[in-house]
């Protein structure tokens, strides 16, 4: 194995390299998070530079992969957007009263391009004012009034 993976008492990941070099505070990034979130991530140290490359995190032990799992859940806090409730006006800047997996909150949509569409048209991105991003997994799948308030700024 070419370097190892553990948490300090601090609760930063330290990477081990194959030389010994231990780098404290390394942070896992993935390069497709919504697309191929299971394969190709870097362990970035200080400065922004790639110390190592995991083409698939099924090929690293369990305990570094919980590690992995841990450090990028924190890191990618992205809500799912599952209700759109209420939205103030059908002109940007609105503010959307919304439901999502971790409960009801509010944005506000600075302009239309704030809503990004993935994969054509199915799956969207929601980039709020404080730039917290918001996901819809299947925009076709909301009910029929989210869909509504969806269609005025698509």
């Amino acid at each position: 194995m070419s370097h190892t993976l553990t948490e300090n008492a601090l609760g930063q990941l330290v990477l081990t390299t194959a030389d010994g070099h231990a780098h404290v505070g390394v942070v896992p990034v993935r390069a497709f998070p919504l697309h191929e979130p299971e394969h190709h991530l870097a362990l970035v140290g200080e400065g922004g530079k790639e110390l190592v490359w995991i083409a698939a995190l099924a090929s690293r032990p369990q305990a570094e992969q919980a590690l992995l799992r841990r450090a990028l859940a924190a890191r990618e806090y992205m809500p799912e957007i599952r209700r759109i409730v209420a939205v103030s006006t059908f002109a940007t800047p609105s503010r959307w009263q919304v439901e999502t997996d971790r409960g009801p909150t509010e944005l506000v949509l600075k302009v239309e391009e704030d809503i990004r569409r993935l994969d054509g048209r199915r799956r969207l991105l929601i980039t709020s004012d404080l730039g917290l991003v918001f996901h819809i997994p299947d925009a076709t799948a909301l009910d029929r009034q989210s869909k509504k308030f969806l269609e005025r700024f698509l």
